[in-house]
């Protein structure tokens, strides 16, 4: 009997071990499913990414605007000469944090622009896009194309505090010891961007921006100037964070000396007219 009872006291003590193994089990699964909601939910930025588009017009005009970002030669090729999308410089449709992220940019505007030396609209600067990156012409203000790839901005907007819009979105900053050095980065060129956008910068047509020459963005472009901060965080492909921001410096310096198209300031851009009862 004392040999059974010892037994049983044994089987009794595993089988309090075990339930509470699998009680503490379930208590960490079931924390580990709640977590992940109190994240996204404590991040309003990347709920905002992450929403689920509205059913109906609203969101059919709302998916066109972010094909329009995603997939420009198609959905707005009759604007462009670039041979890019927006979403060589916006990824993922401007969701991703210091990749030309336009989380929250709706709230940001009007805004002042030190180079138009004005209060500019969203659409203005959209019409920027157009005209240096895409090294072609805005579509107008009240097209289709405008008003969807406003409301698609508008809704990675949404919560975002008026006049600032989502912290933590902008280019990461870069500080290198030395200025850029072509001859450096043609050889962080060579190893790191090359298999992507050409020994020759042409890029890949439909995967990879070219990022000099006659398709690339113009030289009054955006990129001429944050090119170095846009690498460090995002490039290689997959691979961001990965350069130091000398290299950051120097491959961009290496990219920005070749040619690429000019932009020209003294250009007539025209919008079609509207009758008053358009309005």
């Amino acid at each position: 009997m004392p040999h059974d009872d010892s037994a049983a006291a044994a089987a009794r003590r595993r089988s309090v071990l075990t339930w509470g193994a699998l009680s503490i089990g379930l208590l960490l699964v079931t924390s580990a499913q709640f977590e992940q909601p109190a994240r996204a939910a404590s991040d309003p930025a990347q709920s905002a990414a992450t929403a689920e588009l509205p059913s109906g017009s609203d969101g059919a005009l709302i998916r066109y605007g972010r094909s329009l970002i995603t997939d420009t030669r198609k959905f707005a090729g009759s604007y462009i000469t670039a041979d890019m999308s927006c979403s060589a410089c916006h990824i993922s449709g401007g969701t991703v944090p210091h990749g030309g992220s336009l989380l929250g940019t709706y709230a940001r505007f009007p805004q002042w622009n030190s180079r138009a030396k004005r209060f500019i609209t969203l659409q203005d600067r959209l019409a920027e896009c157009f005209l240096y990156s895409m090294n072609g012409r805005p579509p107008p203000y009240t097209s289709r194309e405008m008003i969807a790839m406003v409301a698609y901005i508008a809704f990675l907007s949404k919560g975002a505090p008026v006049g600032s819009g989502f912290p933590g979105q902008d280019f990461v900053t870069v500080v290198a010891a030395k200025p850029g050095n072509a001859a450096a980065g043609a050889k962080i060129y060579a190893t790191q961007c090359s298999a992507c956008h050409g020994a020759d910068g042409s890029g890949d047509h439909g995967a990879f921006p070219p990022l000099w020459g006659a398709k690339s963005f113009n030289d009054g472009a955006g990129m001429n100037t944050k090119m170095a901060r846009f690498v460090k965080a995002n490039m290689p492909l997959g691979r961001g964070g990965t350069l130091s921001d000398q290299e950051a410096v120097d491959v961009s310096a290496f990219v920005l000396s070749h040619a690429r198209p000019h932009f020209d300031r003294n250009r007539t851009i025209a919008f079609p007219d509207h009758r008053a009862g358009f309005f």
